[in-house]
């Protein structure tokens, strides 16, 4: 009963100063907002780096060239040749850990049909590259392992290519483009998968057999990259050092010599970009908590104001009874529910920003329920410790001392 009455009287005091109160919850309400706010972009962007990744193939494992130590004099990565089609020729054979594999070579120029044109990248690859980056055919056929022997000049488009040189709608399979003046057949489409978490357009592409690529567009005989799909998402990490092994054998490389290759599974790259996400989101939340710093310190000096201005209330209620365990807690409860109010105010006004950056800004959000929890726990902490000095001192004051305070 007696905290009953406490919550009422600290209650009557709020309402009775509805403006400075209000002003006061401000420093509260904009931090938990921000620190809400902060926390659903943090977790937004990881959950969009995420499905981006996944989107590009869960299973995938990307082999690049690495710097070649041998030779005692070490080389950048941008510099060496060091994948070869033997070498994914031997990861093809032995690896029991991957279910599609393919070589890749690229490079970029332009694209011409007729009038039109467009720079875009060409990708050469094996008839298995749709399966390990979860792509689909909107129409036409993917080219074959005998277009692959031959070299044909044969192709696959994205939409983005599709929209800028056949821009009156006529359907592009079967039509003649030239890439850097080479001719290519179009013989499919594919199906349009719009920018990804790092913006880039994915529909800019054209897609053609390696072999054609290697030797009549970059006349090279090494490969950019292999890539490949494991088995299943839990074997991913087991295929990433089985195909470690295979090339370090491939390679003649022994146990002192570093890898002159560099093998990395999606999971990898989601970890080092959730990482990177995770540091950026816990700045900007350290960023937002100073307003929660302010706001205390704005409740601190309220409840100062308050004690000041109610001394003779304190000293009324300490005569005829009041005990100084009393007097602290009807401080302690007034700046409590500030700040609780506050962080309610705060939420709500979280939750709208939420909702505004996602839909006019067009930033991914996620709204985690921790964010919301922690916020309350931080509101009911900045209440009690910058609501108890000012509380302990108005239960210290002298009765009589304060009922003759002007």
């Amino acid at each position: 009963m007696r905290l009953l009455n406490l919550f009422k009287i600290a209650t009557k005091a709020i309402v009775l100063n509805k403006t400075r109160t209000l002003l006061t919850m401000l420093g509260i309400i904009i931090g938990v907002a921000s620190v809400i706010a902060m926390l659903a972009i943090g977790e937004g962007s990881k959950e969009s780096i995420r499905t981006t990744i996944s989107a590009m193939g869960s299973n995938m494992i990307t082999i690049k060239a690495g710097a070649d130590t041998r030779g005692g004099v070490k080389q950048a990565a941008s510099a060496m040749e060091t994948l070869t089609l033997s070498d994914y020729e031997a990861i093809k054979s032995q690896s029991t850990l991957l279910s599609y594999s393919t070589p890749l070579v690229n490079g970029n120029g332009q694209i011409i049909s007729g009038s039109n044109n467009w720079p875009s990248t060409i990708y050469g690859v094996n008839p298995e590259y749709l399966n390990i980056k979860v792509i689909d055919l909107q129409s036409g056929s993917m080219f074959t392992d005998v277009d692959v022997k031959s070299a044909a000049k044969v192709a696959l488009i994205g939409q983005t290519v599709v929209e800028n040189i056949f821009p009156d709608g006529q359907d592009p399979v079967g039509q003649m483009i030239r890439y850097n003046n080479i001719p290519f057949k179009v013989i499919g489409v594919l199906e349009e998968k719009g920018e990804n978490t790092f913006g880039q357009d994915q529909d800019d592409v054209v897609i053609a057999p390696y072999t054609t690529v290697q030797k009549r567009i970059l006349a090279i005989d090494h490969l950019n990259q292999i890539i490949a799909s494991a088995i299943n998402e839990e074997e991913a990490p087991n295929a990433v050092l089985e195909v470690s092994k295979i090339l370090r054998e491939q390679h003649k490389l022994t146990g002192n010599q570093d890898d002159d290759f560099y093998v990395q599974s999606m999971e990898e790259l989601i970890s080092t970009f959730s990482s990177t996400s995770e540091m950026l989101t816990i700045l900007l939340v350290a960023v937002a908590s100073i307003s929660l710093l302010i706001g205390g310190i704005g409740i601190m000096n309220i409840m100062y104001v308050s004690v000041k201005e109610r001394t003779k209330e304190i000293g009324l209620r300490m005569a005829v009874g009041a005990k100084g365990a009393d007097i602290l807690m009807q401080f302690l409860i007034e700046a409590i529910l500030i700040s609780i109010t506050g962080g309610v105010l705060g939420v709500l006004l979280g939750l709208g920003s939420t909702v505004f950056i996602e839909k006019f800004l067009n930033w991914p959000t996620s709204v985690a329920l921790y964010s919301i929890v922690i916020s309350f726990a931080v509101c009911a902490v900045t209440g009690i410790f910058f609501g108890w000095y000012p509380a302990r001192k108005a239960s210290a004051l002298d009765p009589i001392t304060a009922l003759r305070y002007e």
